[in-house]
This record gives C-alpha cells, structure tokens and sequence, in this order.
C-alpha cells in the first residue's frame, strides 16, 4: 500500500474531492484525519472509510479560523504524534457577479475561507513537518488560481493566491524535505460544481464551459484524486512548487 501507516489531513473531506480523496487515501492504508465545517457529513465520510476496512477520525474545523485550525493539529499529534501528509482542500467558489458588483462582505468571505484557510493550514502544519524532517502539503487551488475567470474576483484573486503562497512555502521549506504542491483542477463534477443545476438555471451554460476545455468534457473527481495520490506519493519526490493543473488542456 502506498501509503501505509501515514498520517494524512485532508480539510473539506465531508463531500467533492476531499472526501473521494479521504477515502482514496484510506484505501492505500493511510491513518485518515477528516476535517470540515459539516460534522455529519464529514462523520459519513469516516463511517464510509472504516466500512471500506480503513482507518479515519473525524475533528471538526473552521479553515478560517486559525485557533480553530491551531487546534486541529494539536489534536492530530495527540492521537497520531505526527503529522505526515496535509491536504489543504477546504473552499467555497463565492457568488458569480462582475467586478463592481461584488459586495465587498462577500469577495472577504471567499479570501478569508479560500486563501486565510490555506496560509493558516500551512502556518500550523509546518513545525511539526520541520520537526519530523519530512512532509508534504497539497494545496487545492484551481484553473482559476492559474489564469482569468470572468464573474468570479473572489475566488480567482484566492486561487491565484493560494498558487503564490504555495511556491514561496515550497522555496522556503525545500532544504528541509518538505514538498509543496498546488492541485490545479478545472470544472470537476462535484456538489460545488452540478452540471445539471446550472443547467437549469442557467442553460447552454455547462456546454459553453465545456466548449472552452480542448478535451471538450469536464473533469470526474476520480481524475483529480489520481493526481493527489501522485503529488503526494514517494514517485514525485523530487517535485514542488508546482501549481499542477488537471484541466484537460485548458490552461495550455
């Protein structure tokens, strides 16, 4: 199993990417820590893996609290006494306006959850992964944290930080074989991302999406989750700082 034994953090593992990555994981014989603002649906995922033969607890956290967050990990050494593997994953995408017409409440919520988060992920992840001498950190930024989304300033100023601060963390933590990588995913067929709901509010919208992407489809989070194994498995040893991109093309 690749990743037996390891202890891995995976925020936002109650639906989406985090939990088909959380289960992922599992499978490999990870010591799962799922973590989310949504206790019962992140319990689920736990439930889901311990049925799947796995291993997982369950801390409930706010990624836009560093206290919170702070204590996140401390519950994590207390049960574990390491913390090997911190997959940064929690997000929300924020309204769909033009610029001036963003409320400004709204464009902070989407920075403090989706770029906050991250920072304050990292800021308590690293001691221990310097103590240890080993880590790796993924974090989940998006196509958007790569180039233009029009109708989303929040979440494209956010990704595109969330890009930023993953190469700086990766420059500075190097030397100490910590390993910081960003997941680049495009429109992936997720609760946050429903084809069919847009579709009936907005129609002809998931095709003009779609039309844009050269592999003409949207992502299956099975696609996304592959490429978190790799980043954050020994056959990428010698890879950081990079803002990966799983997007069929579209970035290209």
């Amino acid at each position: 199993m690749e990743f037996k034994n390891k202890v891995v953090l995976i925020t936002g593992a109650a639906s989406g990417i985090g939990k088909a990555a959380a289960l992922a994981f599992a499978k490999e014989g990870a010591k799962m820590v799922v973590s989310d603002r949504n206790i019962p649906a992140g319990e689920a995922t736990v439930a889901n893996i311990i049925e799947q033969g796995g291993e997982a607890v369950f801390f409930s956290a706010d990624v836009a609290v560093f206290v919170e967050v702070e204590q996140l990990i401390q519950q994590i050494l207390e049960l574990h006494g390491r913390l090997d593997i911190a997959i940064n994953n929690a997000g929300i995408a924020g309204l769909s306006a033009r610029t001036s017409d963003y409320p400004i409440a709204d464009f902070e919520k989407v920075m403090q959850i989706n770029t906050a988060g991250v920072f304050y992920g990292m800021k308590a992840q690293l001691p221990q992964m310097v103590k240890q001498g080993k880590g790796v950190i993924i974090n989940t930024a998006s196509i958007a944290g790569l180039k233009g989304l029009p109708n989303s300033i929040a979440y494209t100023a956010s990704k595109h930080a969330v890009v930023g601060m993953t190469k700086t963390v990766a420059m500075e933590y190097g030397k100490q074989n910590i390993r910081v990588n960003a997941l680049c995913p495009v429109f992936t067929v997720t609760p946050l991302f429903n084809p069919e709901q847009i579709e009936a509010v907005a129609p002809g919208i998931p095709d003009k999406l779609k039309a844009n992407v050269p592999m003409k489809r949207f992502a299956e989070v099975q696609e996304q989750v592959d490429a978190m194994l790799w980043l954050a498995s020994d056959k990428a040893s010698f890879v950081t700082g990079v803002a990966f991109p799983v997007d069929g093309g579209l970035s290209a």
